[in-house]
């Protein structure tokens, strides 16, 4: 529903991904006039390839306890679950330092206790863009499987689910057995020796998804700009101009930064000061006999599965801390390969199409930058680690909301990009 309120007349939004797009979409439901820049294409960053769940009963910090106990062997091996390759990048040891300073109980409980009321708003932000109008499906995840090879294994998420019930965040699921598990998806290999399936999860196919959020945006009057790299956002007291390297200047009221792991480089003058890194993720689509019905996820291998329709099945994982600019990495790919062929039957890993890597934009905290910034026509909306199509359209529903009324909302208050 459309409301008259003070506020910005146009607002340009930086960066077409889940977002800086669904960000645009709700600051249209408040009457804002909305450009969206973008340097490459939609959905060209993040996006695309990632395992387009919809799980707010997952979306935890990502600095967590049992990261720390990977040992520095382990991360330095390319077919590490978790992977920094060896760098003299500085800012990246700076992260890394950071990161590890966040990986304990006590902070993961407190960033989680931050994370639960945006989490609450996921399901209902997205229901609201379907109502509006956006012609993509959000698929409700009946079985949602998380596959272990050992009830010891399948312990450390029943803990933290523990931990993320005590923070106020409703999670349902069951507790089963590994030919339990089979039954409810037969494409699980032998070696699933003990499962639980959570409720009340959904999925898409992030891809077809922010695509079908951007034809939205272009149909109410949007001006999605592909091809547009920032280059320069500058507040002169009046109003915002962002500049693109084509020499065009805009003049807006004001601008969101959702620029994915290049939030910064944009941000930085106005005070955003925390690093984002990027935390690559392979992925991969495979043929299947028999797709299963919902996601599955291994979550001792960090491998995330999500039926894509047409026998395929897109396999997809792994943690790199690395420059975002750098190529794919082969050795990840066969890292998946690897990890993914002893757990599914009927997979043909081997017929692998649209071998992808993304960089989502993490920060050490493990909490998103989501607000206005030293000045107050300039926003950023970033840093959500893993959770950028879980907590994108809540983002955009609570930020377009900041930007036309000027009040913040209490959800976003531990995700202020100046802390």
């Amino acid at each position: 529903m459309r409301f008259s309120s003070p506020g910005p007349d146009r607002v340009a939004v930086v960066g077409a991904g889940m977002v800086g797009l669904s960000t645009a979409w709700f600051l249209q439901e408040l009457g804002a006039t909305v450009t969206v820049l973008e340097r490459a294409d939609v959905a060209a960053g993040s996006s695309w390839g990632n395992a387009g769940w919809i799980t707010p009963g997952l979306a935890t910090p990502l600095p967590e306890p049992a990261v720390l106990r990977y040992g520095l062997r382990a991360v330095l091996s390319p077919s590490s679950p978790v992977y920094v390759p060896l760098s003299g990048d500085f800012q990246l040891l700076r992260f890394l330092a950071g990161f590890a300073r966040h990986s304990t109980t006590a902070r993961w409980k407190r960033a989680m206790r931050s994370l639960v009321p945006i989490n609450r708003l996921v399901l209902s932000s997205f229901d609201a863009l379907s109502e509006g109008g956006v012609a993509a499906e959000t698929v409700p995840a009946g079985s949602f499987l998380a596959a272990y090879g050992s009830t010891q294994e399948r312990k450390v998420l029943l803990d933290e689910l523990e931990h993320i019930r005590s923070s106020g965040q409703s999670i349902e699921f069951d507790v089963l057995s590994g030919d339990e598990a089979r039954e409810v998806e037969p494409a699980l290999s032998a070696k699933i020796g003990a499962a639980l399936r959570l409720h009340g999860q959904r999925y898409v196919d992030p891809g077809a998804y922010v695509h079908a959020l951007a034809a939205a945006v272009r149909a109410r009057g949007g001006d999605v700009r592909i091809g547009a790299e920032v280059t320069e956002v500058s507040d002169d007291g009046r109003g915002v101009q962002v500049r693109t390297a084509d020499g065009r200047v805009d003049h807006v009221a004001s601008v969101v930064l959702a620029n994915g792991v290049w939030l910064r480089r944009l941000g930085h003058r106005f005070g955003v000061r925390s690093l984002i890194q990027a935390g690559r993720g392979y992925s991969f689509s495979v043929p299947m006999e028999r797709v299963p019905s919902a996601p599955v996820y291994f979550p001792a291998q960090r491998v995330a599965c999500t039926p894509l329709g047409g026998q395929l099945l897109r396999v997809a994982g792994m943690m790199e801390f690395r420059s975002p600019e750098a190529p794919l990495d082969a050795r990840r790919i066969n890292a998946l390969v690897d990890a993914a062929r002893p757990l599914l039957e009927g997979a043909d890993l081997d017929m692998r199409k649209d071998e992808w890597v993304g960089s989502r934009p993490c920060t050490p905290d493990g909490l998103p930058l989501i607000g206005a910034t030293r000045s107050p026509r300039v926003f950023a909306a970033g840093g959500h680690g893993m959770w950028g199509i879980t907590l994108g359209p809540a983002t955009g529903r609570l930020l377009a909301e900041q930007v036309v009324t000027g009040r913040r909302p209490a959800e976003l208050g531990p995700f202020d990009p100046l802390r």
